[in-house]
């Protein structure tokens, strides 16, 4: 019977040990920006030698998920002098939690890279300045403003 009680005890000691050395190979999952991060496929499309800035008038303002497995974003179609171009702005739970409120009819002057987005120019913004108010989204080298806690 004592062999038995020990034969359990050091099968259970062992499932235990197995099984959280398991979970901890696994590791924490942190999706952090829900893709819109400098390291992600999408963020790395942001390219400082490729930033200007815009003028016009909004015309929608939307979500988008750009690509496969991130979360939705805010964009935003503007009319320029010269062009109809798609901006993308950054991830929802972030744009949805500042001050300055973008709709359709604002003039706008967007600082941001410009890219090519499914075969269509676009920009992703930097900066978007609305009247006297400036919305700062990425530092001068794309790092977005919301991924900023976690730099170093």
């Amino acid at each position: 019977m004592k062999k038995l009680n020990t034969l359990i005890t050091i099968m259970s000691v062992s499932m235990f040990i197995f099984t959280a050395e398991s979970f901890a190979q696994m590791g924490m999952k942190w999706r952090g920006s829900g893709g819109w991060g400098m390291g992600s496929a999408y963020g790395k499309m942001y390219n400082p030698q490729t930033v200007e800035t815009l003028s016009g008038e909004v015309v929608s303002v939307d979500k988008i998920t750009p690509m496969k497995g991130m979360n939705y974003g805010v964009h935003l179609t503007v009319k320029t002098d010269k062009e109809t171009i798609s901006v993308h702005l950054g991830p929802g739970w972030f744009m949805e939690n500042q001050d300055m409120k973008i709709e359709p009819k604002d003039r706008i002057d967007v600082k941001g890279s410009r890219i090519t987005f499914q075969e269509k120019p676009a920009l992703i913004a930097a900066e978007v300045t609305k009247g006297d108010e400036t919305l700062k989204l990425r530092d001068e080298n794309g790092f977005p403003v919301w991924s900023g806690w976690r730099r170093r």
